[in-house]
């Protein structure tokens, strides 16, 4: 089991950046590929960005290229999610995931965290 933690949300004007962290906590040395993914009220949840074991690998949304950035450390069981240029849009409970494969599908995640909010205004 892997315990993921959520933080780093909060209300921030259009053009602003935020920084999210996601905890693991739990069998993390079975090293999982990890992701973020989004949703808005009254909206399908929407694949944000995922990054491999390894960090070799990223994949964004169309959305959010450009102006997000994936990271992790694996020393700290940590991942990141930079966010710069925000837009209201971008308005969310933003939630990370963590599985075996890389992925922009929910259903490839095994582990979930809670989720943290992110509100942009304009």
């Amino acid at each position: 089991q892997v315990q993921l933690v959520e933080s780093g949300g909060g209300l921030v004007q259009a053009g602003g950046s935020l920084r999210l962290s996601c905890a693991a906590s739990g069998r993390t040395d079975s090293s999982y590929n990890m992701g973020w993914f989004r949703q808005a009220p009254g909206k399908e949840q929407e694949f944000v960005a995922t990054i491999s074991k390894s960090s070799i690998i990223t994949r964004y949304a169309d959305s959010t290229k450009g102006r997000f950035t994936i990271s992790r450390d694996n020393a700290k069981n940590t991942m990141y999610l930079q966010m710069n240029s925000l837009k209201p849009e971008d308005t969310a409970v933003y939630y990370c995931a963590a599985g075996s494969i890389i992925s922009s599908r929910s259903n490839d995640y095994d582990y979930w965290g809670q989720g943290t909010q992110v509100t942009v205004s304009s």
